[in-house]
């Protein structure tokens, strides 16, 4: 079976944007700002995308209200307060893909994905959108008496229309396929535990996770400046912890500088309810919230004893990995891994550094790569472990039918996790494990047939009622 090309050149490595984007920070104080000022987090993007859905709905009711008086025949006089709103709009739009593109730009590369999750759906509205302009259009052309305009306006509008019937032909979507045809669901990996429920990378956040039948832990590991290897995702403990507080001289300092009586002494918890990283916190019991606040940063070993008492198996990234102990913090962790007990096929190895020693040191660890151009071809089975951007539905296929285990990061939102379903992927990095267990099938399945169909009624009922605007109307 041939394999997928390979890309030497990627490596893929979970990365979180935590600040704010510098080139905004004139605009807009900073979420981070505003809580040490005020205690009060705001997050800019959900005002922002509010204002813009409220101005690109007025502006689309305004475009409506304008084909209904030109049907009426009567002339367009547009007031200064809707100009100005209307340039509003525009420049707002303009910010918002500027905004995203800075905060966001890695993003932009799930623009296919999202194309073939709403394709046939945009091809839909897009076909309507071009047969309600038909009266408007065929008014107009009626209208023009000098022959180039009028049929510069006819070539565009029906090229436009055809270009549009024929779309489909381009539209590939892994969600056309018979029911019978669907793979099996993903599994889910629990992002730090369930952090949608509880503060990442905590007990309490792992023993969610379990509750939303993740076969996963993923997480990251720091090792102690006395070798214990805990869990953290920053190489500081700013973000997560109050450390702040309790040692403001060292609290920019590395987390492997800290020992692990430090360690103990932070509050791992608490930031959670203040910052409210998402909106389900605010859904949260007292109770939760009370065990919250009681979070302590959690050791490896505790992890691991949840990820054996409940048969889930771990994966993780060591980190710095350009540490000048990185070797020692290597022996330490396979070290406290093979001394918990868990079963060695439970241990996901995803760290690059001196992966061929621990290959020896733990023969039973199954080993797991963030590099397409790394994994070893005698070894069976694959695993590979990649952001979901940076693959294709057309590779995960490939990759199922030569038997690679694919888990792609991070996935939350019901509808991605819908296409890489259809696409047959393994399994699936996400913040929302709860959201995901609900989902019992794909949001949309259509079979081929079913949606030809669609496709030439949708087109015929088009080019009825088009051919009729431009009957009636000359």
């Amino acid at each position: 079976m041939k394999l997928p090309a390979r890309r030497p050149w990627l490596r893929c490595r979970s990365t979180t944007r935590e600040t704010f984007p510098a080139a905004l920070e004139g605009a807009f104080p900073s979420p981070r700002f505003l809580f040490r000022q005020t205690q009060w987090w705001v997050d800019w993007s959900m005002p922002l995308l509010g204002v813009t859905v409220l101005l690109v709905t007025y502006s689309a009711l305004l475009l409506v209200l304008a084909l209904c008086l030109q049907l009426c025949g009567q002339p367009l006089k547009l007031h200064c307060v809707h100009k100005c709103l209307l340039i509003l709009t525009t420049l707002v739009v303009a910010a918002a893909f500027v905004a995203l593109d800075l905060k966001w730009a890695e993003q932009w590369q799930s623009a296919r994905i999202s194309l073939q999750a709403t394709g046939p759906f945009l091809h839909i509205g897009a076909v309507a959108g071009m047969t309600l302009l038909a009266w408007p259009v065929a008014d107009c052309s009626s209208r023009t008496r000098c022959a180039a305009p009028k049929v510069l306006l006819l070539l565009v509008y029906f090229g436009v229309t055809a270009a549009l019937y024929l779309a489909p032909l381009m539209i590939s979507s892994p969600c056309l396929m018979e029911e019978s045809q669907l793979p099996p669901k993903p599994a889910l990996a629990g992002h730090r535990g369930a952090p949608m429920l509880a503060p990442e990378n905590t007990l309490m956040s792992f023993r969610k996770s379990v509750g939303c039948d993740v076969r996963v832990f993923e997480t990251d590991v720091l090792v102690s400046a006395d070798g214990i290897p805990f869990l953290m995702h920053d190489e500081t403990l700013t973000r997560t912890t109050n450390v702040r507080e309790v040692f403001p001289a060292r609290a920019t300092m590395n987390g492997t500088a800290f020992n692990w009586t430090d360690l103990q002494q932070l509050d791992a918890g608490s930031w959670f309810l203040e910052k409210k990283p998402f909106h389900s916190v605010q859904g949260l019991s007292s109770e939760e919230k009370g065990q919250a606040r009681t979070q302590k940063i959690p050791t490896l070993q505790q992890v691991l004893q949840e990820a054996k008492q409940h048969n889930v198996s771990i994966m993780f990234d060591l980190r710095p990995e350009n540490h000048t102990d990185y070797q020692s913090f290597v022996n330490v962790t396979v070290e406290t891994i093979l001394q918990s007990g868990i079963l060695p096929q439970l241990v996901l190895w995803l760290p690059d550094g001196f992966r061929e020693q621990v290959r020896r040191q733990a023969p039973g660890f199954q080993q797991i790569y963030g590099l397409k151009s790394s994994w070893n071809e005698t070894e069976s089975p694959l695993r590979v472990n990649l952001p979901y951007q940076d693959i294709s539905t057309e590779e995960i296929g490939r990759y199922r039918q030569a038997n690679v285990s694919v888990n792609l990061y991070v996935v939350n939102e019901p509808w991605l996790f819908s296409v890489l379903w259809c696409a047959g992927v393994g399994s699936v990095t996400t913040n929302a494990c709860q959201v995901l267990k609900e989902m019992k099938r794909p949001l949309w399945l259509l079979p081929r047939s079913t949606y030809l169909m669609v496709w030439i009624v949708t087109d015929c009922v088009s080019f009825l009622l088009i051919l009729s605007a431009f009957l009636l109307l000359q």
